[in-house]
């Protein structure tokens, strides 16, 4: 496989990588589907490109991929017939173990004939790669690629409706068994506990695995988040302590990947930074750092974490930024608090919302042009078209031309509704 496809796939937009990593493989391995299943995008952990087989309407779903999963993790691939969006066909099912909760991609074949050895190979070390650049993206927290996963939350709805047609159908089968005059009660009974029992094991097996896939506990985050600190403070006279979250902190709640991937990079910049972007104390003698604390807390729907120091407490927000802790945050609708006191250290707090941004409310007085904002202050401090006039040195008609515009932009009757928007958006300079 010419090295030029991998790099080709790999700087590739996220949205893009399946269809170039599809190009890449089609001359090796003809196929006319291929899906993946893994946890790089926590909101879009399952993702389809191509035709699948079957009829028009059906689609793969993670069940048939689920299938798959534990021969092609024993064996890193798996060849032969199997059922995809309903249909028997052959496939070549490829895991990577490049990243901890590992990655499945299902290629749906166009010829039963085995894929050589070397081919398959060759397609394994691709997956891994493009395994472990998403997964870096990922666990690094890229702003773009944060804002993208939360954008892909869609999918998930996408996933539910799956669900629905799946249980849906289930429901009409148990209908369809119990209303058959053909079969005697026992026998019905029977066809229906099967079917009853193999939809709910379904089920309970979908929502383990997207969880598994897209959220993981507070506690075990913050593991992962000290084990990675420890060799960053090795061979400094620093002490780190930890201060995981108890069953009061919410050690038991699930955070977003994206949230505990955020909240662990977040950490790492600002204690990297506490250690290399302070000078002196204000007296000009070093003071070192040699203590640093860090802390997490889940509840009110969110995530707060807390990076201390014994330093200068001369960190300013600026070297924050510099690592791009605030962009970070800001793809999450999270924010960023920085308070220093001099000679007595820093203390820095994350907060991550656990659920997607809310939209900020859009400010309607954005319609008012710069004469007219000046109109609507005098309005609300409650002067008359006379004073508006006087103070604004135009005419009086003037003003009453400006006011009438105002109504009708902001959408409102009367100079106090006008008055009233202009307190809460800010309008009045005070």
């Amino acid at each position: 496989m010419d090295l030029t496809a991998a790099v080709d796939v790999i700087r590739a937009p996220l949205g893009e990588i399946l269809p170039r990593l599809s190009d890449a493989l089609s001359e090796t391995i003809p196929h006319r589907a291929l899906a993946e299943l893994s946890g790089n995008c926590p909101h879009s952990p399952f993702k389809t490109h191509g035709h699948p087989p079957g009829d028009p309407a059906s689609a793969i779903t993670t069940v048939e991929m689920a299938a798959l999963s534990p021969a092609a993790r024993a064996e890193g691939s798996r060849q032969g017939p199997a059922r995809m969006a309903g249909a028997e066909v052959p496939v070549l099912a490829l895991h990577s173990d490049a990243t901890a909760r590992g990655a499945l991609l299902v290629l749906v074949l166009t010829e039963e004939t085995p894929v050589p050895a070397e081919s398959v190979a060759a397609a394994r070390t691709l997956w891994d790669l493009v395994t472990a650049h998403r997964d870096r993206m990922s666990v690094e927290a890229v702003p773009g690629t944060l804002a993208q996963s939360r954008a892909a939350a869609a999918a998930r709805a996408t996933a539910i409706a799956e669900l629905v047609d799946a249980h849906g159908a289930a429901l009409s089968a148990l209908l369809g068994v119990l209303r058959r005059r053909d079969l005697d009660d026992s026998t019905a009974r029977a066809r229906a506990v099967d079917l009853a029992v193999t939809a709910l094991a379904e089920l309970r097996d979908r929502t383990d695995r997207d969880q598994a896939l897209a959220e993981e506990s507070a506690g075990d985050a913050f593991a992962r988040l000290a084990e990675t600190l420890r060799p960053v403070l090795r061979g400094l006279a620093v002490r780190l302590d930890l201060g995981p979250p108890g069953t009061e902190e919410g050690a038991d709640r699930l955070l977003p990947a994206d949230v505990a991937n955020t909240a662990r990079a977040v950490v790492h910049a600002v204690v990297h930074a506490m250690l290399d972007e302070q000078g002196p104390g204000q007296d000009g003698a070093p003071r070192p750092v040699r203590r640093v604390h860090v802390g997490w807390k889940v509840g009110d729907g969110e995530l707060r974490a807390t990076v201390r120091d014994d330093g200068p407490g001369v960190l300013r927000r600026t070297a924050l930024d510099a690592r791009r802790v605030g962009e970070r945050l800001s793809a999450l609708g999270g924010r960023l608090d920085v308070d220093a006191v001099p000679e007595w250290g820093t203390m820095v707090t994350a907060t991550v919302p656990l659920g997607p941004p809310q939209p900020a409310r859009k400010d309607p007085l954005y319609v008012l042009g710069a004469r007219e904002l000046e109109v609507l202050e005098q309005l609300a401090r409650g002067r008359r078209n006379r004073q508006i006039a006087q103070e604004l040195h135009i005419s009086e008609s003037t003003v009453k031309f400006h006011v009438a515009n105002i109504l009708e932009k902001l959408g409102v009757t009367s100079r106090g509704e006008a008055a009233a928007l202009a307190h809460t958006w800010g309008a009045t300079g005070s």
